[in-house]
């Protein structure tokens, strides 16, 4: 069982490419042990700037650095850096294209019992409304770290977002197929089209296991890159199947569902179904309890797949 977080796959790539490059800057609003960067943070103290509990100041300080010329990571809570900071990352670094990449830790359910003010179930759609602004949910610890390496060699704004557990692995360290806004086919099937991005692409892989034992194909793609959406990647698989289903640890609003939904029902209309967080605050769990509540685990989306094909 993987015991690697994500957001610990980040570090290790900081870590890594900070020995060389004196330009990597990382910020951090009192989030440095949630973030996992603590190592960055004693390794590169003076590549490190601790901002205290002050989001907005977090984003306008890691602008002016990009302004500078710095390689700005900013990261704080996904709940906090998505809203408390929403206008500073809508002028400070997207309106003024700087080479800020935004971290979003602890994404979507993962703080749990502490309840909606803590969740960030409306982060996708936020940040991919702001122009200039690209998202992404990266599925496990290898694509994060592939990620993070090629948001090194550019200097355009970027939101990654990613929980604050382990997941399973999807890929290995030897085999981890990556192209940079470009979605990973895990599996063919002309039945049905699932497409997940973040933690939800490890129980839409299960998902289609399952199916595959009662006979029904499944294509699962692992839309890490939300915005920009990989659409010729979803329409070349949706002209071929009877429906496509959605995943997503998001509310059902403006998120990964609705973004597919366009581009099926402007390209190649399907029925599409979103499977996604509630429209209301989820009840109090960890991860695992809640997903399996809401049906957001690979039994469920195989029962959602079934009922869509029936």
């Amino acid at each position: 069982m993987n015991k690697i977080p994500n957001r610990k796959a980040i570090c290790d790539v900081l870590l890594k490419e900070a020995e060389t490059d004196k330009s990597i800057t990382v910020l951090c609003s009192d989030s440095r042990g949630s973030a996992s960067l603590t190592p960055f943070a004693e390794a590169f103290p003076d590549q490190f700037v601790e901002m205290g509990i002050a989001e907005q100041d977090l984003v306008s300080v890691a602008a002016g650095l990009a302004h500078c010329g710095k390689k700005a990571f900013a990261a704080s809570p996904a709940s906090f850096i998505s809203t408390r900071s929403y206008e500073q990352c809508k002028v400070d670094v997207a309106y003024s294209n700087t080479n800020v990449k935004l971290i979003g830790i602890s994404g979507g359910i993962s703080y749990g019992a502490l309840g909606m003010s803590h969740h960030s179930a409306q982060d996708i759609a936020a940040l991919s409304a702001i122009p200039n602004m690209r998202v992404y949910l990266p599925s496990d610890r290898f694509q994060t770290a592939k990620l993070v390496e090629a948001l090194l060699k550019d200097e355009k704004p970027a939101y990654i977002r990613v929980g604050r557990n382990p997941v399973e692995d999807i890929y290995t360290e030897d085999s981890c197929p990556f192209e940079m806004d470009k979605a990973t086919v895990l599996s063919e099937g002309e039945d049905a089209v699932i497409v997940a991005c973040g933690e939800m692409v490890r129980p839409a892989h299960e998902a289609a296991e399952r199916l595959k034992e009662d006979g029904i194909r499944v294509t699962v793609i692992d839309m890490y890159c939300v915005k920009p959406l990989d659409k010729e990647t979803i329409v070349k698989y949706a002209e071929k199947a009877k429906a496509v289903i959605t995943a997503e640890e998001h509310a059902p609003f403006g998120g990964l569902g609705s973004m597919v939904s366009q581009a099926v029902g402007a390209e190649c209309p399907r029925k599409v179904i979103n499977i996604a967080l509630p429209d209301a605050p989820v009840i109090t769990g960890t991860s695992q309890e809640v997903f399996d509540y809401y049906g957001m685990n690979a039994e469920g989306i195989a029962k959602t797949v079934k009922e869509a094909l029936s």
